[in-house]
Parts: C-alpha cells; sequence; structure tokens
C-alpha cells in the first residue's frame, strides 16, 4: 500500500468512526478492541526495531565517537523545546482563560478515577533515573517496551560490535536483515492502521457522545490554540533556522501523524515516522537515537497541555496563581514530565500529583477525564511532529542532513514524465513539428 492509498483509508477510516459513534453510540463503543488489536500489534515492532536500527546506525557507520556528542546535543534541544512548550502553556491560559466562567455540574462528577491516579506514585529522583536508564535484563525491557533502556543497551551492543571488528561482521549483517525485516513487517501492520483508527474514533464519540464537544468547546479551543501556537512559534521557527522546509517535513510524516492524531498514540505512528524521516535525508543513526530518546525527554505537547490544564484547575476553583506559584509549577513540571511515557494516563497521572502538591484542588482532572481523548489526539500529534523536528535539527548540527536525499524525497509525488514520455512508453506516436517519429523512420528508410 502507498502512502497515498494509506492516507486515504486512515482518512476514510478517521470520517467514518465519527458517523459511526455519533449515528450508533451503542455498537460504536464497543468497537474500542479493533484499536487495541492494531496497538498491539504495533508494540510487538517497536523494541526489536528501534535496537535493530540503531545498532546497524552506529556500528554500521563505525563513527562511534560522534555519540556523545550526539546525545549531549539531543538532550539540550529537548530541554530548550520543552521548556518553550511550558511557557506557551503558561501564557495562553493565563491570557484565554479556559477554566473561567466554566459552567458544569460538578455533582455528576466522579473522583474515583482521580482517586486512584493520587495514589500512583511515580520517582522523580535524579537516582531513580539514572537507575532505570540501565536494564536488569534486555529481554525484560524489550518485553516491557522500555525504549530508553534498549537504546542504551544497543548502545553498549553497537560499541561492542565495533570493538571486535571484522569478527563481529556476521552480527552486524543480521542486525541489517532484521531492520530490513521489521520495516517491511512495519508494512505490513500499516494495513490493519484504518480498522484500528476507526475503532478508537468510533469509541471515543460512542462512549462520550458528539454533544461533550460543545460542553468542553472552550477548552478545546484553547489547548488546540495553544497547540498550533506552539507549532508555529517553536517548530516552524526551528525549521527556518535550520533550512528544512516545515510544509515540506509535515507533508513526509503525514500518515504517522493522522495515525498519532487519530488513535491518541504514539507507538502506533513510531515505527512509521522513523521510516519517513530516514527518508527524508536524517540518518539511520541520528533518528534511531533521537526519536525513541524523545518519546521520553521531549514530549512538546504533553508538557504544554501540563501547565495549561493545571492552571485551568486552579481557575475552575476560582484561585488566582501569583507569577512566583506559577513559575514553581512550570519549574516543577520541567522535571516531572521526563521518564514516564509508560505510565497509562500520563499527562493526568502527572497533573494529578502536580495539584497535590501544591495544595490545588484535583477535582478539575476529573472533569478533563471525559474529554481527555479528544485532547489527547492533539499533544499526541505535536509530540510525534516535535521529535521529527527533532530529528532534522541534530542531523543539522551533525551537518549530516542529507539535503539532496530531502528534495528526492518532496519530489516523489511529482510526475516525473511528461506527457511525450508517457506516449513513448505506450507505444505511441509522438509529434515534433509536423512529423512523427513514424515519419522520420520512413523518410531515413528512404
Amino acid at each position: 500500500m502507498n502512502n497515498t492509498k494509506l492516507t486515504t483509508f486512515i482518512f476514510a477510516a478517521l470520517v467514518a468512526g465519527i458517523l459511526f459513534g455519533w449515528l450508533v453510540p451503542e455498537w460504536a463503543s464497543k468497537m474500542q478492541p479493533l484499536a487495541d488489536v492494531f496497538l498491539k500489534m504495533v508494540k510487538m515492532i517497536i523494541a526489536p526495531l528501534i535496537f535493530a536500527t540503531l545498532v546497524v546506525g552506529i556500528a554500521g557507520h563505525g563513527d562511534v565517537k560522534n555519540l556523545g556528542k550526539i546525545g549531549l546535543k539531543t538532550i539540550i534541544y529537548f530541554e530548550i523545546a520543552t521548556t518553550l512548550a511550558l511557557f506557551i502553556g503558561l501564557i495562553t491560559a493565563n491570557v484565554l482563560k479556559p477554566g473561567a466562567g466554566f459552567n458544569i455540574d460538578l455533582s455528576n462528577v466522579s473522583m474515583t478515577a482521580v482517586e486512584q491516579m493520587q495514589s500512583v506514585k511515580i520517582d522523580h529522583s535524579f537516582s531513580h533515573m539514572l537507575l532505570d536508564l540501565v536494564p536488569t535484563s534486555i529481554f525484560q525491557a524489550l518485553a516491557e517496551g522500555s525504549l530508553l533502556q534498549i537504546v542504551v543497551f544497543a548502545i553498549f551492543f553497537s560499541l561492542a560490535i565495533c570493538a571486535v571488528g571484522q569478527k563481529a561482521r556476521p552480527v552486524l549483517d543480521f542486525m541489517q536483515s532484521t531492520c530490513d525485516i521489521m520495516f517491511k513487517f512495519t508494512e505490513l501492520v500499516m494495513y490493519f492502521a484504518p480498522m484500528g483508527v476507526f475503532g478508537a474514533i468510533s469509541a471515543t464519540i460512542g462512549k462520550n457522545g458528539v454533544g461533550i464537544l460543545a460542553s468542553y468547546a472552550k477548552l478545546i479551543f484553547v489547548t488546540y490554540t495553544a497547540l498550533v501556537l506552539f507549532v508555529i512559534v517553536t517548530l516552524l521557527v526551528v525549521c527556518k533556522i535550520i533550512k528544512v522546509p516545515f510544509f515540506g517535513l509535515l507533508k513526509a510524516v503525514k500518515d504517522p501523524a493522522l495515525l498519532a492524531f487519530s488513535t491518541a498514540s504514539s507507538e502506533a505512528a513510531l515505527p512509521k515516522a522513523m521510516s519517513a524521516m530516514e527518508k527524508f535525508g536524517v540518518p539511520k543513526n541520528i533518528v534511531s537515537f533521537v526519536m525513541p530518546t524523545g518519546y521520553t525527554f521531549n514530549l512538546d505537547g504533553s508538557t504544554l497541555y501540563l501547565t495549561l490544564t493545571t492552571l485551568f484547575c486552579a481557575q475552575i476553583a476560582g484561585i488566582n496563581l501569583g507569577f512566583e506559584q506559577q513559575l514553581m509549577i512550570m519549574l516543577t513540571l520541567m522535571l516531572t514530565s521526563k521518564g514516564i511515557a509508560g505510565v497509562p494516563r500520563v499527562a493526568l497521572v502527572v497533573l494529578t500529583g502536580t495539584l497535590h502538591s501544591f495544595g490545588l484542588p484535583t477535582v478539575g482532572v476529573a472533569i478533563l477525564l471525559g474529554i481527555d481523548q479528544f485532547l489527547d489526539m492533539g499533544r499526541t500529534t505535536v509530540n510525534l511532529i516535535g521529535n521529527c523536528v527533532a530529528t532534522t535539527v541534530i542531523a543539522r548540527w551533525e551537518d549530516e542532513f542529507d539535503d539532496e536525499k530531502m528534495k528526492k524525497f518532496l519530489n516523489l509525488n511529482k510526475p516525473q514524465k511528461s506527457k511525450s514520455d508517457k506516449n513513448v512508453i505506450e507505444g505511441k506516436n509522438i509529434v515534433y513539428g509536423k512529423n512523427t517519429l513514424q515519419d522520420i523512420a520512413q523518410k531515413e528508410h528512404v
């Protein structure tokens, strides 16, 4: 299935899911297993794909000296990007005030789920984060999909291959074959993407109803406005600075972005996004290092959402937070939003913990639960695009971005053959002035 057809089928499934959820909600609410099956299929790809591509990317190039520089530059960029996301969320919430005048019957709001989230304890200490980098068992890390642990093991594995040299060549060839197989595997799994999209969106609409969108219209508008602002103010500007066409990059990742939006799952889009960025001109070693690392340290959409919704929860309770308090919350979120990508409903869990630690009411989280799926679609898409931009930034910073490959990729869908070329292929006569090729041949024969 080519990219154009996949995009068409995914978009069609998205529209069909919305209509099905709206018209037959009782049936649509039962469609979630379709999405779950697709997401499980994607999860079984991710760990071996990342491991194989990273090993081939590092050991295949044989240049391990730059690895430390790439890692440092990646973390620096991630920190700058997420800080800007936090500021934009903070500014948008203060200007547009999504919680001011918010009218909803709190007697119908259940706090059970919030209490469960509050009981989830996440260790944000530096020592814990450091220990969490190293897997006790690579098989356990692969089974659990711990991306950062897989990356760390793959780096050491690659260094060992380079140190052993020619004797390790069969292993490297095996990893290259595994890499090729996993990308083909990804293509096969993508055939089921429309099914997953239909299941996810129809279940969401069926369970919550279209009417919920009207009740939460202001919050949805403010959240998506903040996300669009971040894309324009940060990602578009960054692409201008590094001289990479932003809309060309969007074109390259349109399929994974649509997948991320429809399923509200970063994992669903990751394999396709990695493949797209390689074709776009980013080297394999940078893509396979930056993308998985970004899903722990560079969740731009999620960090923006956290600051915005923290102020939303304060505003619906009528609490005015001063500048110093807001700054403290932002600094706290800068740390607590890292390294927790594997926790279910991660953004809401972190939000609940933040509100509790600052003595703010957690009833706002219960309100957000009803609309979180719709908001998650937007922030997940921004997470994905932000990490794709990050790969181009690091590639350009390392002077390894392939501009020729990018230009070729962006011209792939343009017609390469003129009408006359098509006629030659079809065996038709081509007119040169008043003569056809057949006439010219006859004259030469005479």
